[in-house]
């Protein structure tokens, strides 16, 4: 079993496996885990720009942001789970496993963020605990992949274009769920950017990553029309 899943309380990490579906399914059952998710999110980009910051004394700002985020992306996410053995360990309702749930990167990626989090607080707060988790899995994916994926993320070269034009203001995303089912959600996105009324998206997805992705693509492809870009 990897460390990852060895935990003090039991209890926190079954709220860390436990999808909605499943909440909806067993009323008694308690809480899913999104609040967890939010935070291991939170923790997961910490240690992924300290990890990065330390790897590559040489790269500036712009290029470090791209390959964080492409370092911590749904795809990637969800590796790092079925890595760590949490693919059939995820507590999902009969919907969601009918749906391929188990192999879903929305929810692998989620679940992979949400037990982070419980594992943090699992270890008394402890982010070095979670720090010896992580690195090694960022170590394990080739340095190629990264620079691959972080070179076609929109939601960069929106930020990188916004900063071309000296606004230090970064752009602001309006991210909000709108339909679909509990383990097969779709969300939309609006983004924009404070004093450029030209520079402003729309875009739907699986999860809130992915509708900002494409709200920003959709921001970069109106900029082209109007030549701005």
């Amino acid at each position: 079993m990897h460390e990852l899943l060895i935990f003090k309380n039991e209890k926190l990490l079954r709220q860390a496996l436990t999808h909605r579906s499943y909440v909806n399914e067993h009323p008694g059952e308690g809480e899913h885990n999104e609040r967890l998710e939010f935070l291991g999110d939170a923790i997961l980009n910490f240690l992924s720009g300290e990890y990065l910051y330390k790897k590559h004394g040489e790269k500036g700002e712009d290029e470090l942001t791209r390959r964080r985020s492409a370092l911590v992306d749904e795809k990637q996410l969800a590796k790092f789970a079925k890595e760590v053995g949490l693919d059939f360990r995820i507590r999902l309702g009969i919907g969601a496993i009918r749906d391929g749930g188990y192999q879903n990167p929305n929810l692998l990626s989620s679940t992979f963020e949400a037990v982070l989090g419980a594992y943090y607080l699992d270890n008394g707060s402890d982010i070095g605990k979670v720090r010896a988790i992580v690195e090694p899995l960022f170590d394990s994916v080739p340095e190629n992949i990264v620079v691959s994926r972080s070179n076609v993320d929109s939601k960069n070269r929106f930020q990188e274009w916004v900063q071309s034009r000296g606004i230090t203001t970064p752009p602001i995303y309006n991210t909000r769920q709108i339909g679909g089912e509990s383990h097969a959600p779709k969300f939309q996105s609006d983004v924009f950017v404070e004093g450029e009324e030209k520079a402003s998206g729309t875009g739907e997805g699986r999860n809130k990553k992915e509708a900002e992705k494409d709200a920003a693509e959709n921001a970069l492809a109106k900029l082209k029309k109007q030549g701005l870009l």
